[in-house]
């Protein structure tokens, strides 16, 4: 069997875990009300060949700028560095690297206008690579809000308390789903192959979307929050993944207080990733059971499997009400995306599309 064809947005009807978004309203109506602070976890270490910039942007995708750093310092693009991604209508604060070996840096407010500012520029000792962040600070406001206030009080609160499932937000899969339609096309080995970056894209929509299939399913059976026989289980804030174990009595009390996590698949090539076993493995099975000639294409092409949580913690989830919107902050880590919250209470008309998330 083969997967089916691509939706034009694979998100739209994703299973909700807390009933379904109480409230509508407009998102992005201004840059300003979709504000993201990179947060890497690390500060420039102050000697080095790299330069390391601290910038704000507006209206900008990453790579844009990593284009105009690059021009500016007279420097291939390979020598720009910066962990991920970034909203293009959103205000954003990102760092990037320079490699500048035994060279003066140019003066960076050359490169300053309305859309993009240099905060602070100091040395480094290492090239900012893809991934290497802690995670995302995201300030949000919802405008012309419509619904029942009291209960989207109550289902922030649930939200809070219990996450969101971890879904790959609309970004990953590009305008009208055309990254799906691509990747179809080069797990098939049909049409052209692209450059190394490009064919990443692809790639990583095509294991995003397998994702979500298998969350999906877990969030029907009502199991993405909890652990089931057989299920490898990922500690909060860490890389770190572990065999469930139904004889430890603990696992309940830490699912509870959000501290681990049962995963979904990252699929590819088995390597040295856990395999979930048992009744987390037939459900996965059933889940991608039409996505063996995309499974076989992404372990073909080489990438190595993994495992993603299933759950979302937004940390340090706070809100407020102003007028007729509604003000949104908390911190996700490395690879969410804030619509993943997003989309559990409010039913947004975006005013544009983002780039990927980081």
């Amino acid at each position: 069997m083969t997967q089916s064809p691509p939706p034009d947005d694979p998100t739209l009807d994703l299973p909700f875990a807390h009933g379904g978004p109480v409230l509508s309203g407009r998102l992005r109506a201004s840059p300003e009300d979709f504000v993201v602070e990179e947060q890497l976890g690390y500060q420039a270490s102050g000697d080095g060949e790299h330069v390391f910039l601290t910038v704000r942007k507006r209206e900008r995708n990453t790579q844009d700028v990593a284009r105009a750093i690059a021009r500016l310092a007279g420097v291939p693009q390979v020598a720009i560095g910066y962990a991920g991604l970034k909203d293009r209508n959103a205000v954003t604060t990102q760092h990037f690297s320079v490699q500048l070996p035994g060279r003066e840096a140019p003066d960076w407010s050359t490169i300053e206008d309305e859309s993009l500012q240099v905060i602070a520029a100091q040395r480094h000792n290492r090239k900012i690579r893809r991934g290497s962040l802690r995670g995302n600070r995201f300030r949000i406001r919802v405008d012309s809000v419509v619904g029942d206030v009291a209960e989207a009080e109550r289902q922030l609160q649930r939200i809070r308390d219990a996450g969101v499932p971890n879904y790959f937000g609309s970004q990953r899969f590009g305008r009208g789903g055309q990254n799906l339609r691509r990747a179809d096309d080069l797990l098939a080995g049909r049409g052209r192959r692209g450059g190394r970056e490009q064919r990443s894209m692809i790639l990583s929509a095509a294991r995003s979307q397998l994702f979500n299939q298998v969350l999906a399913a877990r969030v029907n059976a009502g199991t993405w929050d909890r652990a089931i026989a057989g299920d490898v289980m990922s500690l909060a804030g860490s890389q770190r993944q572990f065999m469930y174990d139904a004889a430890d009595p603990t696992i309940a009390d830490r699912l509870a207080r959000l501290d681990v996590h049962p995963t979904g698949p990252l699929c590819g090539r088995p390597g040295r990733a856990l395999q979930v076993e048992a009744d987390a493995r037939l459900n996965e099975e059933r889940a991608l059971a039409e996505a063996q000639s995309w499974i076989e294409g992404l372990t073909r092409l080489g990438l190595d499997a993994d495992r993603r949580s299933l759950r979302l913690v937004a940390d340090g989830l706070d809100w407020s009400w102003q007028d007729n919107s509604l003000l949104l902050s908390f911190q996700l880590v490395a690879g969410a995306f804030a619509t993943a919250v997003l989309r559990e209470i409010v039913r947004s008309h975006d005013a544009d599309e983002a780039d990927p998330d980081s």
